[in-house]
């Protein structure tokens, strides 16, 4: 998160960030020291199936963001909508690498689908694919809610792995999720 903050500008002070599949906690140290929100205006919410030892700066919740009640509890504990959402989340491996694929491609889509409703205006997204041909529906679905979309591989990134980022900026606040039809 740190190396495409640097290079996106992902963080910025006062910000809300929401942290998908935050255990162990690395993302949401990084986010708690960029948006102040140790002694500052920013708000840093992680949430993960697992629990999430206490990180200066940040509010933890465990449970599953796919809860029927999660949209609404979050929404509320973080005052409204975030400014950023992000996951490092991968389905665990299976060593078949088209499952692996397919897997973590579901939970990224399923993030993006859950940040189309928690994000305001202009709010970002980032998250972890694995290389493989099943992203195309989730990058138009990035591409239709958001001005800038682009795949990172990050230098912290082992050089044989297959994870990828996808980090999107500007959303449009067109709240088209994935599993949505468009009309024309």
């Amino acid at each position: 998160l740190q190396e495409m903050d640097d290079k996106y500008g992902l963080l910025k002070p006062g910000m809300k960030v929401l942290d998908l599949g935050a255990a162990p906690g690395g993302w949401l140290q990084v986010a708690a020291q960029k948006v102040g929100s140790v002694g500052g205006d920013g708000r840093v919410l992680g949430i993960d199936l697992l629990e999430i030892e206490p990180i200066a700066g940040c509010e933890t919740m465990q449970m599953d963001f796919l809860d029927d009640d999660a949209e609404e509890k979050l929404l509320a504990m973080m005052d409204g909508p975030m400014d950023l959402v992000v996951s490092d989340m991968a389905a665990a491996t299976t060593g078949h690498k088209p499952t692996d694929h397919l897997r973590t491609t579901h939970l990224c889509e399923c993030a993006l689908d859950f940040a189309i409703r928690v994000l305001a205006p202009n709010g970002g997204f980032v998250a972890k694919v694995f290389q493989g041909g099943a992203t195309g529906s989730l990058m138009e679905t990035l591409k239709q809610n958001f001005k800038f979309v682009k795949h990172v591989k990050p230098n912290a990134s082992r050089k044989e792995s297959v994870e990828l980022y996808v980090v999107a900026q500007g959303f449009r606040g067109g709240h088209k999720p994935a599993n949505s039809r468009a009309d024309g």
